[in-house]
């Protein structure tokens, strides 16, 4: 349902499937939805201002000029400036261009858990 791009891009797949594994995602809320773009989550808080990583501090991007923002459910780390990254990411519902070169892509969803994502949002 998820594919990691785990050689692509190592730090941000193993702090995303390190925070899955540990529990630290459960009863996350989807604390931003914007209709057409993307929705967000990672923050325990809610307010979308928390989170944090395995190593307890921000990484820096990884961001690789084949990873594109070329279709809907493509999974990427949400920060708040470059080298910012720590446990918040997003789902687009769309190809978003603008994006490519901003935000470490590391994975992507099938469309099966993207409608499942798009149906618990709305709820």
């Amino acid at each position: 349902m998820v594919e990691i791009f785990c050689e692509a891009v190592p730090k941000a797949a193993e702090n995303f499937l390190a925070l899955c594994a540990s529990g630290y995602y459960d009863n996350c809320l989807w604390h931003r939805n914007i209709k057409g773009f993307m929705i967000q989550t990672g923050d325990p808080s809610g307010s979308g201002k928390g989170g944090q990583s395995i190593w307890g501090k921000p990484f820096p991007d990884e961001v690789r000029t084949t990873l594109k923002f070329n279709n809907r459910g493509i999974l990427a780390m949400a920060n708040s400036g470059p080298d910012t990254n720590k446990s918040q990411f997003f789902i687009t519902y769309a190809k978003q261009p603008h994006l490519d070169g901003k935000y470490t892509i590391f994975g992507k969803v099938s469309l099966r858990a993207f409608q499942f994502t798009r149906e618990a949002a709305r709820s």
